[in-house]
């Protein structure tokens, strides 16, 4: 007999963890409303030629590819058995393979856009909250399912849309209840420093490097460098721009008199500033040269955001890609967007205990099941109270008070109401507040205007 199991870096979700997540999902889903966003979804998978060469060298090994099944050709030959056999023979075949699960939500986005330009009005704002997949080494934090919930808007090249996303993340954690810090650097000025070093062709080289800084650290990161051709004079002048520090004014006037001989790093500069200025007072919002994000789409500015109260990877990133939709042929359609990782949120949420406690409970209130006629009784005071939206519930059978309470207990539900026989009787009912162990009896016809603590 084969042991039950699920894929790594998948998780199955108990009725709890659903209604945590499902309270994240409903945080930040009010605050994109909140930002006019409207809501999109699109399929799970799409054609390959759809994701691949749009996330860089490295991402594009992570695509889950979906293997064709039962291909038939016009002579009703099995085409992807056939490709699999070339495959087995090392020989490239494109019947093996033709569709691949998501890998974001923003090059699927990218992709609608294109197909859809001719009936959306722009600026086009949507809002995304779906599952990717990733063929990611799992580990805490990572898994290779997982959600991201996302916020873009095409049709625009204002920076006041990168002002309200900064606002979307800063107004999603403090309703959370999350203590984090908003990163915010530029891909101009990243290309700055690549044509520094060498032009615009280590560009990947550099950034790829320089977003696996916190993992492997400053050396791993410089001998990465050097191994891809990056000279010692090119070395030191990545080093000093890693190293710059302090307040915001500061590291962007330290970083002006490294590159500012650069129109696209001044430009750059100039696009951090303004934004900034919008959020004066807001805490753990900072320039920070460091963050490369490695996805080649990105043309402008880009975020990142991490806990400052638990070690975790990034909660949520983005930035401009002022040409995404260009890819599909539908060139000039400028765009910027962020995204939420769902589930290391969560992660963090849980460690630090920030769920709200009576948030996430399932039944309200049991009614005991004391034999047949209580039970029709009760059952129609129960279908009084659900039209007052409280949860409740009846035991499926008549059975000991014990083996009730125990239910009631397991279930973590607050209240419970006994009709017995004497209650029938005498038209009354029982309420019993399970966390306080107290309990009073009252007429059983002001039962539908009960307030149940915590309802």
């Amino acid at each position: 007999m084969v042991k039950p199991s699920i894929p790594q870096g998948t998780r199955d979700f108990g009725p709890e963890v659903v209604r945590k997540r499902g309270y994240i999902f409903k945080t930040i889903r009010d605050v994109f409303e909140l930002y006019g966003y409207q809501p999109l979804e699109t399929p799970a998978m799409e054609n390959l030629e759809t994701l691949t060469g749009k996330y860089g060298e490295e991402g594009d090994k992570l695509i889950f590819k979906i293997l064709n099944n039962g291909l038939q050709d016009p002579k009703n030959r099995d085409k992807s058995r056939e490709a699999f056999d070339n495959a087995l023979e090392g020989k490239a075949d494109r019947n093996l393979t033709e569709r691949a699960l998501r890998y974001d939500l923003t090059i699927p986005f990218a992709r609608y856009v294109a197909m859809n330009h001719g009936q959306l009005t722009f600026p086009y704002k949507r809002y995304q909250m779906q599952p990717v997949w990733r063929a990611d080494r799992p580990q805490k934090g990572r898994y290779r399912e997982f959600y991201q919930c996302d916020v873009d808007v095409v049709g625009s090249r204002s920076l006041l849309n990168e002002v309200e996303m900064v606002g979307i993340y800063g107004d999603v954690f403090e309703r959370l209840g999350m203590k984090v810090e908003i990163r915010i650097n530029s891909r101009k000025i990243l290309s700055a420093l690549a044509a520094l070093c060498g032009g615009p062709h280590r560009m990947t080289d550099i950034t790829v490097a320089i977003d696996k800084l916190d993992k492997i650290g400053l050396e791993k990161v410089k001998e990465e460098l050097t191994s891809k051709g990056i000279e010692p004079a090119q070395l030191a002048l990545i080093e000093t721009y890693l190293g710059i520090e302090g307040p915001n004014e500061e590291k962007l006037s330290r970083l002006g008199n490294l590159l500012g001989d650069s129109p696209l790093a001044r430009e750059g500069i100039q696009e951090i500033s303004y934004v900034l200025q919008f959020h004066p007072g807001r805490e753990g919002l900072q320039a920070d040269f460091t963050l490369a994000r490695g996805l080649n789409y990105y043309t402008g500015l880009i975020f990142e955001v991490k806990s400052l109260q638990a070690r975790m990877g990034s909660l949520g990133g983005g930035g401009r890609y002022d040409d995404l939709t260009g890819l599909f042929g539908v060139p000039d359609i400028p765009g910027a967007g962020i995204s939420f990782g769902v589930d290391r949120i969560y992660d963090v949420l849980e460690e630090l205990q920030l769920f709200p406690g009576d948030s996430f409970t399932g039944t309200q209130v049991l009614f005991f099941n004391m034999g047949e006629a209580e039970a029709a009784a009760a059952f129609g005071h129960m279908q009084a109270l659900r039209g007052r939206n409280i949860r409740c519930e009846i035991y499926h059978e008549a059975a000991k008070l014990d083996k009730q309470f125990k239910y009631a207990d397991k279930k973590r539900i607050a209240h419970a109401v006994i009709i017995g026989t004497n209650e029938l009787a005498q038209g009354t009912c029982v309420v019993k507040d399970l966390r306080r162990g107290e309990q009073l009896t009252i007429p059983v016809n002001r039962l539908s205007g009960f307030v149940f603590e915590g309802s």
